[in-house]
């Protein structure tokens, strides 16, 4: 009966949609402001689009693990999630356009079943011209220089999620008043004078303006599209035509660039993930959550704000020829203001499949008063030549292959243990993690993975052979994901090393792309357990022994996108176990803390975190200059401070300023500097190590078999 009546009311909603768009293309609520000359034609859904929405449907309800009902509940997130995506600030819309749309809350459901996009172009084109009135009125107040007063105090909240949407234009102006203020005086304190403030100003609202004429019916429908696929998981995905080239280009890394993931957020572009080993990556200077707000040409070309573009123009701008400089203009991810800028320059290259590969070291360490080597294989990336493979190339190259002769190499060196450093390692092949496993047990499952009907595939190592046997760590961070939670996962299940450093990303999932008549579709088709059952999405691995966590897991990992799966198990895979450390982990943790509670760089990364902590609920933006000043000074006296007590406590000598340390750093046999941080988490990790083999020892030497 349900379906009846919903199949009678879809004439009725249709000619609804039909109305919003009639009143939607014409009507304000609020008064208008006088339009700049910019030639915005609303726009319209294609013949091409309405079928292509019926056919990510499909694709979705045949294909996505994830089974979803496209019905009032979704409809009703859809258009919550839309407005999101059109206005995260909330500071376009007004109030009454948005009781306009929720006439139409339980609407789009149907709409979308019968390919009818009207409603989503009509949000869409209400939008833009919400944008038109807030770019005009802001141009003008920038072009009549009517003086802004910096002396009072008055603050801005950069954090609009939770407020309601703004009722009138007068709040509104006020609004963007602020916003105004706000943006001159960052621009000050990154060393511009108030006249070249509000030149970069006028440059920045005039060519968003003008991008408004670029917008096409093919990028309004990618953007819901999108939003819609958001809803079944944040890793489904749907691609235009012309991005599907650019996917194809990201995943092939065929085109010179400077190897980074962007995405944007709110009128910025953000760094999701660095490419192991790409330009980018090998500048040292550049992490994940970095603000791109401006980009450069050549040593010297002119740094062009980027601020409001849309994503794939940065992108155009950022890619060039092999060889060539682009310069990059952040905010850092750390820095406590948005007035904090730094322009790094990059060598536009590819990014080589050796010079991802698995490398190693020796690290020398005393423990107990004794010296020891132990082994250090670092593995970007779970990588294989396929290309090779597939020609037959007897020596073509992959990670348990390198990592297969690293450890042969280290042990003619007579290491006393090895660490397999997976931090910041993003995944890769998922047979090159199933394989790197089997070379330190000698066979069993790896890893299991479900399909959307239920169905367990195990996975696992049948090759007797070990490389090595030895004692052995695992150091993960937030940023190791996919491959290497296989790999850290298995290794913990098996007791066969310890695992330290922080909780991963927790991306179990598995993605397939499937092309359709118009783009292609990226969706999430499968899960990844653990052999004990426990799916690694969502969760992660957790470490045996954890160290402080400096990533903001509420920004970065798995738990915090929307709409992420969520953590469940499987049936155990049988499985044998070794010797580990559950009848010792107690004592490893004592060791850890009495070694660390007054290691100079562990106490930098604890204030590091407490200060994060203590700004990250600020979202208050002074607009009065004396105020402003005193709380960036605040912020670098802290770190400045902080620093130093660490360099202090290792013997080293103050610094004056942190640009000192650019010189002051240890660098790399690629001139990147050595974060100390970095190295102390590592000679911790062997130190754990040491103590985990000591341990071993002793219980053998007290275990007496009946």
């Amino acid at each position: 009966m349900d379906n009846m009546l919903k199949g009678l009311r879809t004439p009725l909603r249709n000619s609804l949609g039909n109305a919003l768009r009639s009143s939607l293309a014409v009507c304000f609520l609020v008064p208008a402001i006088a339009l700049a000359s910019v030639d915005i034609t609303p726009l319209h859904p294609e013949t091409v689009h309405q079928q292509t929405i019926k056919d990510i449907i499909g694709s979705l309800n045949a294909g996505h693990y994830n089974k979803i009902n496209v019905d009032d509940s979704l409809s009703s997130d859809l258009l919550d999630k839309y407005l999101e995506e059109l206005d995260p600030s909330k500071s376009y819309f007004y109030k009454s356009d948005i009781a306009e749309f929720d006439a139409y809350r339980y609407e789009l459901d149907d709409a979308i079943l019968n390919g009818n996009l009207d409603v989503a172009y009509a949000i869409f084109n209400r939008q833009q011209q919400r944008i038109i009135e807030r770019l005009n009125w802001t141009l003008d107040r920038l072009n009549n220089e009517q003086a802004f007063n910096f002396s009072l105090d008055e603050t801005l909240n950069t954090d609009r999620e939770k407020d309601d949407w703004i009722g009138s234009q007068s709040e509104m102006n006020d609004l963007w008043r602020k916003r105004i203020k706000s943006a001159i005086l960052n621009l000050t304190l990154a060393d511009k004078s108030e006249q070249e403030a509000r030149s970069t100003l006028i440059k920045r609202y005039t060519s968003q303006l003008n991008r408004l004429s670029q917008n096409k019916s093919e990028d309004v429908f990618q953007r819901f599209a999108n939003v819609f696929t958001k809803h079944f998981d944040p890793h489904t995905s749907y691609f235009s035509p012309r991005n599907s080239e650019n996917f194809k280009i990201n995943m092939s890394l065929s085109l010179e660039g400077i190897g980074a993931v962007l995405q944007s957020e709110n009128e910025f572009t953000k760094i999701v993930r660095l490419v192991p080993a790409g330009p980018a990556d090998k500048t040292g200077q550049l992490k994940p959550a970095d603000l791109i707000v401006g980009v450069g040409q050549g040593e010297t070309g002119e740094i062009e704000d980027v601020v409001g573009w849309r994503l794939d123009d940065v992108v155009d701008l950022i890619r060039g020829p092999k060889d060539s400089v682009v310069r990059l203009e952040i905010i850092p991810s750390d820095s406590e203001d948005k007035a904090s800028r730094k322009t790094i320059s990059i060598k536009r290259n590819t990014v080589e499949l050796e010079e991802q590969a698995a490398q190693k070291r020796i690290l020398n360490v005393k423990h107990n008063d004794k010296d020891y080597k132990l082994g250090v294989i670092d593995i970007p990336a779970f990588y294989i030549d396929f290309a090779a493979l597939q020609r037959g190339d007897k020596n073509y190259k992959s990670t348990t292959r390198d990592v297969e002769n690293l450890i042969s190499e280290l042990q003619t060196e007579k290491i006393d243990g090895l660490i397999i450093d997976l931090r910041n390692n993003g995944g890769g092949s998922l047979r090159e993690a199933n394989e790197l496993v089997g070379l330190f047990i000698d066979r069993g499952p790896t890893v299991q993975i479900r399909d959307p009907n239920g169905r367990v595939d195990i996975l696992g190592d049948f090759n007797p052979k070990i490389a090595y046997n030895g004692p052995m760590a695992v150091v993960v961070n937030r940023l190791s994901a996919s491959a290497s939670e296989i790999f850290a996962g298995a290794i913990q299940d098996y007791q066969r090393g310890i695992i330290v450093g922080n909780q991963t990303f927790g991306k179990g999932t598995v993605q397939t792309l499937q092309s359709l008549d118009h783009g292609q579709i990226k969706l999430t088709h499968a899960k990844f357990y653990r052999i004990s059952g426990e799916s690694t999405q969502h969760k992660g691995v957790i470490p045996d022994i954890t160290f402080p966590e400096t990533y903001d897991t509420s920004e970065i990992g798995e738990s915090a996108l929307d709409g992420a799966l969520p953590w469940d198990q499987v049936k155990e895979a049988r499985h044998g176990i070794f010797k580990g450390i559950d009848s010792f982990k107690a004592e490893l943790e004592k060791r850890h803390n009495l070694r660390t509670d007054n290691q100079p760089d562990f106490n930098f990364l604890r204030a590091q975190i407490n200060r994060q902590t203590e700004v990250k609920d600020d979202t208050t933006f002074p607009l009065n200059e004396t105020k402003l000043l005193a709380k960036r000074d605040l912020a670098d006296k802290w770190q400045i401070d902080a620093e130093n007590k660490r360099r202090l406590a290792k013997g080293q000598a103050p610094i004056a300023k942190i640009t000192d340390l650019d010189d002051l750093l240890e660098k790399d046999d690629k001139g990147r500097p050595i974060s100390p941080e970095s190295e102390a988490i590592l000679e911790e990790s062997a130190q754990i190590l040491l103590d985990m083999v000591d341990l071993t020892k002793q219980l053998l030497t007290t275990y007496n078999p009946k």
